[in-house]
């Protein structure tokens, strides 16, 4: 254990855990959106993904050219994305709550009649 920790703290951490972690979030957040019913927490689910991809763009750009920062500036640049992309979806899943007093995606069905 204490390798391990040594290891973090030099900066030597294999890729593999790094995308070993982005993997095991992408799939939490794919099961959250596929098996949840409450819009929210479709909402984090996404919001997993989204940042799975965003250490996946560190992590290549850490490993295959060291010293530029394009892979810092994409995953600033889905950060904002995915910020402005959640106010958006707060604000909608507001109004729905208003029309229908439910988050439920079962009940958005009643929207349409």
């Amino acid at each position: 254990m204490g390798d391990l920790f040594s290891n973090f703290l030099t900066g030597s951490v294999p890729i593999e855990a790094y995308l070993g972690v982005s993997l095991i979030m992408f799939f939490a957040g794919v099961y959250g959106f596929l098996s949840r019913k409450s819009l929210l927490m479709i909402l984090v689910s996404i919001e997993l993904m989204l940042n799975a991809a965003d250490i996946n763009f560190v992590v290549f750009n850490r490993y295959l050219y060291p010293g530029q920062m394009e892979g810092f500036f994409f995953t600033l640049f889905g950060i904002a994305i995915a910020a402005c992309e959640t106010a958006v979806a707060i604000a909608i899943i507001i109004n729905i709550y208003r029309n229908l007093t439910s988050v439920e995606v079962g009940e958005i069905d009643e929207m349409k009649e």
